[in-house]
């Protein structure tokens, strides 16, 4: 399976980039400064909590 990894829109501008890439259950996750190591699969529901815990965090700064 050849996944297409973008940047992930919860990362900030500086150092501290994640590429993210769409599983067909899910998502797929991996530093951007080494793709190499590979990546963690994690589930559609804990992608979702995730991503709304990261909404209301910056909704509150």
């Amino acid at each position: 399976m050849l996944l297409e990894f973008r940047k992930s829109s919860y990362s900030t501008g500086g150092e501290n980039c994640v590429e993210v890439a769409d599983l067909p259950a899910g998502a797929a996750i991996r530093d951007s400064k080494h793709p190499e190591l590979g990546f963690l699969p994690v589930g559609a529901s804990e992608w979702t909590a995730f991503a709304r815990m990261v909404a209301r965090d910056r909704a509150r700064a």
